[in-house]
């Protein structure tokens, strides 16, 4: 079942025989990372390729203050990967932890190569998956410059309920670039009005 989701996954990516897509796939293997677990430490070359099948992982870094800002969140059937780290092989500018007991499916970063160099299909994917990661990105810029806190937070509810529902509320605050009292606020309005 496991593997479904990311056989699924890799398909949906990239319409390739099943055949080609279970290949890939036999090279992952299960992981269970525990709530408050680094699956990546800022500093520490990043060696993980992880699909997450359940749970929620939060990127972060520290501002000039010294503050704990959150950078992303990866909710189930993603790509989680500090992919600069990992890519150049360099140390990670971020952290990567478990807010939730999480399951995936793994593979380092030898195996990446490897897969990159003897299966076509999976470089394709690969190419796919940053190009998605790139927009999501660009993306996630603009809303910090043409979208009111209220408009990013409906978002959040839209498209990553489950955030909401795992993320401590200073995680999606710093997230969504603003102060925690103007979450709480935004927070009561959205409920005042039923959403």
């Amino acid at each position: 079942m496991a593997n479904n989701n990311l056989l699924l996954f890799i398909q949906n990516i990239l319409p390739i025989p099943t055949t080609i897509a279970t290949e890939i796939v036999n090279h992952f293997k299960d992981i269970s990372i525990p709530k408050n677990h680094y699956l990546v430490q800022e500093g520490k070359i990043s060696n993980e390729y992880v699909f997450l099948l359940d749970g929620l992982i939060r990127s972060y870094t520290f501002d000039t203050e010294g503050n704990d800002i959150t950078t992303n969140f990866y909710t189930k059937n993603h790509i989680v990967l500090e992919v600069s780290s990992f890519f150049n092989r360099t140390p990670a500018q971020e952290s990567f932890q478990a807010l939730t007991d999480c399951k995936g499916l793994i593979i380092n970063y030898e195996q990446v190569q490897i897969l990159f160099h003897s299966i076509p299909e999976f470089r394709e994917f690969g190419r796919k998956v940053l190009v998605q990661n790139i927009t999501t990105l660009k993306q996630r810029m603009l809303s910090m410059i043409n979208q009111t806190a209220e408009e990013r937070y409906e978002d959040l509810i839209l498209t990553k309920p489950e955030i909401l529902q795992n993320a401590p509320l200073k995680n999606i605050a710093t997230y969504l670039g603003i102060t925690d009292t103007s979450l709480s606020r935004i927070r009561k309005e959205f409920t005042k009005k039923g959403g």
